[in-house]
């Protein structure tokens, strides 16, 4: 079911956030030069107000290599939370969306500002104190944009009708 992404852009970017919290990662596709699809899980996606969005490109060595023969990705965004599938079986029905998928292209390749640098440092900062987290976290500045184009929410039949 398309979702108008004007309209519903904050709605989205909420759900998103809740994926991180539930995931860390959200999965973004793309089409490499023999039409093969690859999925890459992304865990430092950001949604900009305006329908656009950037990652770092640190650990997506696929994306940018599938990024030069075809820029069209989507991203699909599952929130996995226990409590919210529970608390929605229970009441038979999805009070919120369960699943998007966001179709877009992607854009240059750049330096992070210092906003989205500071953005990426708030998402890993429960991290911070952990061997592995210098390894993976350290060196995060080059990002790519993305330009969403259109969206849309996963149907799971009558549970889903009301969002």
């Amino acid at each position: 079911m398309n979702v108008n992404l004007i309209e519903n852009w904050q709605k989205i970017r909420i759900h998103f956030s809740k994926c991180f919290r539930a995931n860390m990662h959200v999965s973004i596709a793309s089409v490499n030069e023999e039409n093969q699809p690859t999925i890459t899980p992304i865990g430092s996606l950001f949604l900009n107000k305006d329908q656009t969005g950037f990652y770092f490109e640190k650990f997506a060595s696929k994306l940018k290599v599938n990024s030069k023969t075809n820029k069209n990705i989507c991203v699909l965004a599952v929130n996995s939370s226990k409590w919210f599938w529970l608390k929605s079986l229970f009441k038979m029905s999805f009070s919120e969306y369960p699943a998007v998928k966001l179709y877009g292209e992607l854009g240059a390749k750049r330096q992070a500002t210092e906003k989205e640098y500071r953005a990426f440092q708030r998402r890993v900062r429960k991290t911070k104190r952990l061997k592995g987290s210098k390894y993976l976290w350290e060196d995060m500045n080059m990002v790519r944009e993305i330009k969403f184009t259109k969206g849309e929410k996963i149907n799971l039949g009558t549970m889903t009708k009301e969002n």
